[in-house]
């Protein structure tokens, strides 16, 4: 696949299911997040890989997160928060680890850490499977960032879910880049 056409055709897996990348394409996969643009060499990346037999476990710590967080939660709320986990075989959690002092500002870094989870998407998709990249409040939270073994200064960028697509791109319209371009100075 061209470049330029896993730019143009990639989407957010919906359905994502078995088989995940194997070690070898992961591998690949994670070489491309070490390709995007880091200011001042700062490489603040971190990837926290989550296998399908350490899902479970994540699931948990989901669940435990919203038990924290909300002053009354049902059984039913905490077991949907534990599938959660389950929505691909494969999650590499992608964070930035801050080093807040130097002349590399945090948000540099954190947009670095987006980056390589963007060229993340993409390799996935190049390489024959896809992915879906989710936040939500486990990602801001400290108690999380301790368990996947960040601390508070650290951000959670996002949760990369990553398996075989069962259904397709879906129909959703495509935005018109023309949308989103001014000029300056305005005119």
């Amino acid at each position: 696949m061209q470049a330029i056409d896993a730019l143009l055709q990639r989407y957010s897996g919906r359905s994502l299911v078995e088989p995940a990348p194997d070690e070898a394409t992961l591998g690949l996969i994670l070489e491309s997040a070490t390709r995007a643009p880091d200011h001042g060499r700062m490489r603040p990346w971190r990837f926290i890989v989550i296998r399908s037999e350490d899902r479970a476990a994540f699931g948990e710590l989901l669940a435990d997160h919203l038990r924290r967080t909300k002053a009354s939660v049902s059984d039913e709320a905490l077991e949907r928060e534990r599938r959660k986990a389950f929505r691909a075989p494969l999650i590499v959690a992608v964070a930035a680890v801050i080093t807040p002092e130097g002349k590399i500002p945090p948000i540099e870094q954190i947009l670095s850490a987006g980056a390589a989870a963007q060229n993340m998407l993409h390799a996935t998709f190049a390489l024959g499977f896809n992915a879906v990249w989710k936040t939500g409040g486990p990602a801001y939270d400290d108690g999380v960032k301790r368990s996947l073994g960040l601390e508070s200064k650290d951000a959670i960028v996002g949760f990369l879910y990553m398996g075989t697509d069962a259904e397709g791109p879906g129909n959703l319209p495509r935005p018109d880049w023309r949308e989103y371009v001014q000029t300056w100075p305005a005119r």
